[in-house]
């Protein structure tokens, strides 16, 4: 199993932070209604960002990292390297 640690940017422009063994089928899930509950009513959703993780307690971890972060924060995640 690979782990990932994933951000989205829901409808209403809110952002969710999750992790997954499975990156397609979740996506998939929450854009059909059947993701986690605070994206139900907030889809289409847009992946932002993703990271893998060597494990779940990796990802769990790299969630709660990503959590705690400010939206400008969360946001930084997703911006190109600067070259």
């Amino acid at each position: 199993m690979n782990w990932c640690c994933y951000l989205l940017r829901c409808a209403d422009d809110t952002l969710y932070c999750g992790i997954t063994n499975d990156l397609d089928k979740r996506f998939a899930a929450h854009n059909g209604g059947e993701g986690a509950k605070y994206t139900r009513g907030r889809t289409p959703v847009m992946l932002l960002h993703h990271e893998p993780c060597s494990d779940k307690s990796a990802a769990l971890k790299r969630e709660m990292q990503i959590k705690r972060l400010s939206r400008a924060g969360k946001l930084a995640l997703c911006a190109p390297a600067a070259r």
